[in-house]
């Protein structure tokens, strides 16, 4: 009797609903379920976190940047198309494209304190030089970087603003280490081209 039952505890229940994958829960969010964006919501939200902490460092700020991303996942599902990767891939990029945009942020606000404080500081001539020629420098990479193909800029980013290893850029654009490579060099080649540097 004992083992009859054990043999029927594992029978699998035939009513039982095998559980949904990423992309079928993000299909679900962009038609208004909630509960599938509470599951997805718990499935993602520790690797969306420890997206944005390795390019912030503060824990706080993280954890603001890890729930805007996840608000703008459930406001955008939308427009993920699963024909250009999988959900994962494309919540990951929009984590890691969000804490960017919060580093540049605090960058431009600290430059800002900075300017108000060093107004009436008459600087040397070499000085202003100098930052010119920075900043010079700064808009030729930006400008550079949109000479890049989308997942050019992609892999560059994930690998020189958000320090990642080639591994990690690959896992995050779900894509074949070879392929990150040739894309990060290829990149580079272009940015060093757009940039008139000559090796």
């Amino acid at each position: 009797m004992a083992s009859g039952a054990r043999s029927l505890r594992s029978v699998p229940d035939p009513g039982g609903a095998p559980p949904r994958s990423e992309d079928e829960l993000l299909g679900a969010v962009a038609r208004g379920d909630q509960e599938a964006f509470s599951e997805l919501y718990d499935r993602v939200a520790g690797k969306v976190y420890g997206v944005i902490r390795r390019v912030l460092r503060d824990p706080s700020q993280s954890e603001e940047v890890a729930q805007e991303v996840l608000v703008e996942v459930w406001r955008t599902a939308t427009r993920f198309d699963p024909d250009r990767g999988s959900a994962v891939t494309w919540i990951m990029v929009m984590a890691h494209r969000r804490a960017i945009d919060r580093v540049r942020s605090e960058q431009s606000s600290r430059d800002r304190d900075q300017r108000v404080g060093q107004r009436e500081h008459v600087r040397p001539f070499d000085e202003v030089a100098e930052e010119v020629e920075t900043r010079f420098e700064h808009q030729q990479v930006r400008d550079a970087l949109d000479q890049l193909t989308d997942l050019q800029r992609e892999a560059v980013e994930l690998a020189y603003y958000g320090g990642h290893t080639y591994r990690e850029v690959a896992e995050l654009l779900d894509a074949p280490l070879g392929t990150v490579k040739t894309r990060l060099r290829d990149g580079l080649i272009r940015l060093r081209d757009a940039m008139g540097v000559h090796a």
